[in-house]
């Protein structure tokens, strides 16, 4: 069984059991998430599709660890003016075991 859930401005397809990579989540290691905006589930038959969400579905999941992802590096450059300009930065992110989905 998969679903299609969204969460963060993006859009994840996701299996029981899977370790799955989200922007930043609010909790601390070990506490349960709900995602309560499923798009899509499978069971491997049957699919259901929501329009735009599916209602009396959910996905729980269960917060491992949290961490910043590669640095991305920015550049400005202007030729021949001797401007530029360096900026990094590093996204935050939230690894989620999926315990279950129901619906």
């Amino acid at each position: 069984m998969y679903a299609v859930i969204k969460t963060g401005g993006k859009q994840y397809r996701i299996s029981e059991g899977d370790e799955v990579k989200f922007e930043k989540l609010e909790g601390a290691i070990g506490d349960t998430v709900t995602f309560d905006e499923v798009l899509l589930t499978s069971d491997g038959e049957n699919i259901a599709l929501g329009q735009p969400y599916l209602e009396n579905s959910k996905v729980i999941g269960r917060i491992t660890r949290h961490g910043k992802n590669k640095k991305i590096v920015v550049l400005k450059y202007k030729r021949r003016k001797g401007y530029h300009r360096k900026k990094g930065h590093r996204q935050h992110f939230s690894l989620v075991r999926i315990e279950s989905i129901e619906g």
